[in-house]
């Protein structure tokens, strides 16, 4: 038992550690998997570290102890980096130049889980919470024409969806949205996945590029996964050279701030909704559970934007849970 408890020890830091590597080295099986677990890993730790002193190893289980603590305080960590991420120094540099008065969009992303999600309720959230840019992933026709069916364009007039390929993870993705858009294509960044579908919207003054995203899942292919969540950074530049142009980018990520490769999208450039607000974690998957849940659906913004009010929503027949988000655009003169 001694020894089992030490090898236990080891491991949990080894596991731990994998948090810790360089973005894009992680896209290997079961490490995808493991890291998403690890803000969860105190439990077992403490069971184990309690066991160890049960049994008088000390030593053992002060390192049990510990690894626990450590798993907790690292993700406190990754959240307060989250917090602080390049576009703070960005809006501030720009406060010259923008009013105080801003105009907001309330925003919805969703994974519809092959198509299955409740045109009915997604309805009524977006009615309840008056959402003006709605982004779905695994979407299927058959989802659209039951959105149709319930309304959907009667509030949501303007739509634009990625090209449908057998590929596809799950589905494709859609976006839509209540503010007639100056631009849409079908896919504004290639990545290994879904086409990414985007709308330019004029909100004060400044262009808001929206986009719709569903890297793959590391069981579909790890390398495609992290090439996918590495490859929405170049969405950032799009906000780099024009003091008016903002970007948005919605949806399941399939990670969160514990693995590397979607910290790498916070250090190009892209905040995120839950981490600004910083009001603790808004984990959406699995929905059918109320403890434990990971973060997985995201609200990603560049520059300026500002996030709050952000919490999840349940949708019957996903196995996500919807995430809503108000965002904030001063007036730029």
């Amino acid at each position: 038992m001694t020894i089992a408890l030490m090898v236990a020890a080891v491991l949990a830091w080894c596991w731990i550690a994998l948090s810790c590597l360089p973005a894009g080295t992680e896209a290997h099986m079961p490490m995808p998997y493991l890291i998403a677990l690890i803000p969860l890993l105190w439990v077992p730790l403490v069971a184990l570290g309690a066991l160890a002193a049960w049994f008088h190893v000390w030593g053992t289980a002060c390192c049990l102890l510990a690894a626990a603590i450590a798993s907790v305080l690292r993700r406190a960590q990754y959240r307060k980096i989250g917090r602080e991420t390049p576009h703070e120094t960005q809006i501030s540099t720009r406060e010259t130049q923008c009013e105080t008065a801003s105009d907001t969009l309330r925003v919805m992303t969703l994974n519809c889980r092959y198509g299955r999600a409740d045109a009915g309720i997604i309805m009524r959230h977006i009615r309840e919470r008056d959402i003006d840019v709605l982004a779905l992933q695994e979407v299927t026709d058959a989802l659209i024409v039951r959105l149709n069916e319930a309304g959907i364009r009667d509030t949501l007039p303007h739509c634009q969806t990625g090209t449908p390929h057998e590929d596809d993870n799950g589905g494709y993705n859609a976006l839509f949205s209540r503010i007639e858009p100056a631009a849409t294509i079908p896919n504004v960044v290639d990545i290994p996945a879904a086409e990414v579908p985007a709308m330019t919207l004029g909100v004060g003054g400044r262009n808001l590029t929206v986009a719709s995203a569903h890297p793959k899942s590391p069981m579909r292919g790890c390398t495609q996964w992290s090439a996918g969540i590495r490859g929405l950074s170049a969405l950032a530049a799009r906000a780099r050279d024009d003091e008016r142009d903002d970007v948005a980018v919605m949806g399941d990520l399939n990670s969160s701030i514990e693995h590397p490769s979607f910290r790498a999208l916070l250090t190009a450039g892209l905040s995120d909704a839950s981490l600004a607000q910083g009001a603790g974690p808004a984990p959406t998957f699995p929905s059918w559970l109320k403890w434990p849940r990971i973060e997985l659906d995201h609200v990603l913004f560049t520059r300026g934007v500002r996030a709050s009010d952000v919490r999840p929503l349940a949708v019957a027949g996903s196995d996500h849970l919807a995430l809503v988000a108000t965002l904030s655009l001063p007036h730029c003169r």
